[in-house]
Formats: C-alpha cells, sequence, structure tokens
C-alpha cells in the first residue's frame, strides 16, 4: 500500500547520510522531495501543508543543529511526525463496565463491513470474548446471508432475525440484539448497518437511528483505503451525520497509494484502530502507528513479526525443537517439515520478509519470493518412507526417483534437498559444539588445540634456525638434564640457555668494548 512513499522516502534520507551538516538549502529540499512525495501518495493537501511545516520547524531547531548526526535527526524527525498523524499511540477497544459492549459498524457499501465484521469477531474469540453478530443491513441483496457464512467462518454467533432483501425493521433489529446477547451471554454485540454507494440522507438517518437506540460504546468508521481523497470527504460526512469513535482501514493490501490513511486520522481527529491486510479473517489486527511509520520509512515491523511468531509456534513444541537444534543430532525431515509449516501459517514468505529493516530496497526480490516452493518441499518429504525421513541416507538412486514420481517433481529437486538437509545438519551440529564460534561450550579455544596438535611443531626454513631448534628438542625443554641450568631463564628459550659472557651466536661485540665500564642510573 505504501510503497510509493516508501521509495520515495528512502531515496531522499539516502542523500542526506552522506552530509555531515545540513545547511538551510538542505533542510529546505528535503522538504520540498517529502511535500512531492506525499503528494503523490494522494495525501490531502491540508494534511502535507501540515506535516511538512512542522518537519521544517523542527529540522532548522537545535535537536538538528546539535546532533552528532544531522541527517539521522531528520529522519527520526519524520518518523516522530508520521507516528503524529497516524494517531500517536495505539487506541485500544473501550469495554463497557456491564456486559455485552456494543460495537457498530458504519461506513459506504463496497468498504467491506460484513466481511470486516467476521474479521472482528474471529479477532475478539482469539482475545477470549464471546461476540455475537447482528445483521443490521436489510437492504442489500444476500448481506444477511454473507454475515452468517461469515460468523461461521469465524466461529461467531449472529442474530439474524429478519431475512433481509429489503425486508425488516434494522432499528428494531439492533434493539431486539442486546437483549438476545445478555440471555446468550455474550458480551460483545457488533453490529453491521447497511451502506450505500454515496453519502444520503436515507443512510445517515438510518445509521443515526440505531446509533440512538442502543447507545454503542465505540461507533467504527469503516473506510476502503484504495478510494484515495474520497475517504477524506466520506469521513468529514460521516462524523458530521452519525459520529464515529475510530477507524477501521480496509484492503490495504491493495496497490494504492494509501494517501487516505494519513488524511483521515488528521482530518477528523479520530485514531485509526483497526486495519485489514488481507482477503482471509486472519488478516487483521489493532493498527500500531510506530509500527506503520516504520514500515512506511522502511524501518522494519520486528514487533507484529514477534507477535505473529508467538501466535504461530507452540511453546513446547518451540523449546522440544530449541533442545535438537541444540544437540545437533535427531533432528529429521520430520522437523524440518514440521517448521516450515509452522513458519507458513504465519503467513506469505513475501509479507513476513517485507516486515525486516532494509528490505525495501529488496522490493524486486521479494516480488519473486514463491510460497509454493515451499508447498514443492513439503510434498517431496511427504512422498518419503518414514524411515527415509528419519534417516535421509538410505535414499538412493531408486528411491529418489520414486519420491520425484509421488511428488511431482524432478530427481534434480528430491537430491537438492537431501544435499541442503545434510549441510544444515553439518552446520547445526558445528554450532551445537562451538567449533569457532566465540561463547558457545567447547568453542574457539578446543577448535585451536586440536588444529594445535594436528599441525604439530613448525620447522624453519632457515637452515640454522632448523639445526637449533632439532638439538633444542633432542636436549629437552631446556637443557639435556631437563633443568634449566645455572644461568638459565625461563621462558626466554635459546637465550635463557647462554652462559654469563656469551652472545647468541651471529653476534660479535665491536673492538674494544668493555661491557663492565657502562654506568646505568640508579632507581
Amino acid at each position: 500500500m505504501f510503497e510509493t512513499l516508501s521509495d520515495r522516502l528512502t531515496s531522499v534520507f539516502s542523500s542526506l547520510r552522506s552530509k555531515g551538516r545540513l545547511s538551510d538549502a538542505d533542510i529546505d529540499a528535503t522538504c520540498r522531495e517529502i511535500r512531492i512525495a506525499l503528494l503523490e501518495a494522494d495525501v490531502a493537501l491540508p494534511v502535507v501543508k501540515a506535516f511538512v511545516a512542522q518537519v521544517k520547524e523542527r529540522a532548522r531547531g537545535a535537536e538538528v543543529s546539535q546532533a552528532l548526526n544531522p541527517a539521522q535527526q531528520v529522519v527520526k524527525i519524520v518518523n516522530d511526525e508520521l507516528i503524529e498523524i497516524l494517531g500517536g499511540e495505539t487506541r485500544r477497544l473501550r469495554y463497557a463496565k456491564t456486559p455485552p459492549t456494543v460495537i457498530m459498524l458504519a461506513g459506504l457499501q463496497g468498504a467491506g463491513k460484513t466481511t470486516l465484521a467476521g474479521k472482528l469477531a474471529k479477532w475478539l474469540r482469539d482475545q477470549g470474548h464471546a461476540p455475537l453478530l447482528v445483521a443490521c443491513d436489510l437492504q442489500r441483496p444476500n448481506a444477511v446471508q454473507q454475515l452468517a457464512v461469515v460468523a461461521e467462518r469465524a466461529g461467531a454467533a449472529v442474530y439474524a432475525p429478519e431475512p433481509g432483501n429489503g425486508v425488516g425493521d434494522p432499528v428494531a433489529v439492533a434493539r431486539q440484539s442486546i437483549d438476545h446477547a445478555k440471555r446468550q451471554q455474550h458480551d460483545i454485540v457488533v453490529i453491521d448497518t447497511a451502506g450505500r454507494l454515496g453519502i444520503d440522507q436515507e443512510m445517515m438517518k438510518q445509521a443515526a437511528d440505531i446509533r440512538d437506540a442502543v447507545s454503542p460504546d465505540e461507533v467504527l468508521f469503516v473506510v476502503d483505503a484504495m478510494i484515495g481523497q474520497d475517504a477524506v470527504s466520506t469521513a468529514q460526512a460521516f462524523m458530521d451525520g452519525v459520529g464515529f469513535d475510530g477507524v477501521v482501514l480496509t484492503k490495504l493490501d491493495g496497490d494504492a497509494r494509501g494517501g487516505a490513511a494519513l488524511s483521515v486520522r488528521h482530518i477528523t481527529s479520530r485514531p485509526i484502530m483497526f486495519a485489514s491486510t488481507g482477503e482471509k479473517l486472519e488478516d487483521f489486527d489493532a493498527f500500531h502507528p510506530d509500527r506503520m511509520a516504520g514500515r512506511i520509512l522502511d524501518m522494519g515491523d520486528i514487533l507484529t513479526l514477534i507477535e505473529q511468531a508467538q501466535k504461530t509456534f507452540d511453546e513446547a513444541e518451540a523449546a522440544k525443537m530449541a533442545g535438537k537444534l541444540a544437540s545437533g543430532d535427531g533432528f529429521t525431515l520430520d522437523d524440518f517439515l514440521e517448521q516450515m509449516m509452522m513458519v507458513r501459517r504465519m503467513g506469505p514468505i513475501k509479507n513476513l520478509l517485507g516486515m525486516m529493516p532494509g528490505m525495501g530496497q529488496m522490493r524486486d526480490q521479494l516480488n519473486q519470493v514463491d510460497d509454493r516452493d515451499l508447498d514443492r518441499i513439503a510434498a517431496i518429504i511427504r512422498s518419503m518412507t518414514p524411515g527415509e525421513r528419519h534417516d535421509p541416507k538410505i535414499i538412493n538412486g531408486s528411491r529418489r526417483a520414486r519420491i520425484a514420481k509421488g511428488s511431482g517433481v524432478t530427481v534434480t529437486e528430491v537430491s537438492n534437498l537431501v544435499v541442503r538437509f545434510f549441510d544444515a545438519q553439518k552446520m547445526m551440529k558445528r554450532m551445537s559444539q562451538g567449533l569457532g564460534i566465540p561463547g558457545m561450550p567447547g568453542g574457539r579455544g578446543k577448535a585451536q588445540k586440536a588444529q594445535k596438535a594436528k599441525k604439530g611443531r613448525r620447522v624453519s626454513g632457515d637452515p640454522r634456525k632448523a639445526a637449533q631448534a632439532k638439538s633444542g628438542a633432542a636436549s629437552g625443554p631446556d637443557g639435556p638434564d631437563g633443568s634449566t641450568g645455572s644461568t638459565g631463564t625461563p621462558g626466554l628459550g635459546a637465550l635463557g640457555k647462554l652462559g654469563a659472557g656469551q652472545l647468541p651466536p651471529g653476534l660479535e661485540l665491536p673492538p674494544g668494548f668493555d661491557p663492565s665500564k657502562l654506568k646505568f642510573p640508579k632507581k
């Protein structure tokens, strides 16, 4: 969604990093590029003016002029202002003191309210709640049936006493749903309301009547992030006609420029609370302004990546697998397949890699990542017998041909997988032994000792030194009898074995030089 904006801002900051000091001209040029980048991303003009003015004011202040690295300080300022425009802090749902908590969804037709109701219900169920979906969109054809299907997929209950398709009173249904939720012990009620293709008085009046009938704790305005500047005028109309407490962005996985996300929050002063990033019910989560700003500036989103891993990976299984990896033994192709499937459940590999810092510069390579490669690897492993998975060394040529035929791949692909698995096993075993890795058990010290023992004593290429080393080895460490001698000095090698008045071979004193006449300063 924010790829264009991210690319432009990244190129702007890359030109700043080579400068040790920023002049007013540099700041003006940077702000001009930021203004162009925001306008190209379809951000509303009042938002662009306010953003650029704030960045320029702070960039000319003391925090940049006295900074050790002015370019990084400007990046920090832009990051801070992006977070502020996106809402500052993460806004959480307000729950009623006495259940049920009532959440009302409002927005135009086609924004994705019904699908979002199912995503919200699944998200609430994962939080430990028991949501009830209420079908109050009785105008759009088959809207009630769609909500029932989505609710079933999300594992949530649905209240739909009216068939819809123009039949029924949505205000009465909304009012009755509160009593139904209390009787069935649902702690949250999510009301799906009707929309229109455009703003009209009938829709606004119906939404306002439902609001007055149920007194919702949260009114969420659902907006399609791909509609651009229309999002601002639509949000303002709903703000005046119905009022809302938070914004939900849908279709953030689209290829639109995404300026609506930056504009709605600034125009309406209402925080963005949730974001839908895909078609699946799992592609939904709370909106974090600081994380979104990090993605826009290509700083990554490690926290979201960690949270997704915690949801997917079982702690007991992770600890068991860590033990296998640490020991270097017992790691089989079954374990490899299990780990790969866990990563697969976290979402598309492209999205996971995109959360890493600096990946915006490798977007072309990321676009070539195909999750079907993992499916092919899984098919190869599943075509093996239990014995072959446990001990891949027994996989000979005929077995590889059988595996390739069963998984629909070539024999070369099977061979490459087995070779890569053996390489991974060797690397894990090497890491578990700490060979060449400081700080690991049995680490660099053992490796160096083993290497020295293997190499043995080195022999010099100088014949005189080689003869001295040979004679020294034959006569023991310090002398023929193993002692240091009367004048020998331990630790000095051949020099320590020289007697009084002796010099090393090849050294002579100048004629007439008497060492006894040398005078040294007293201590």
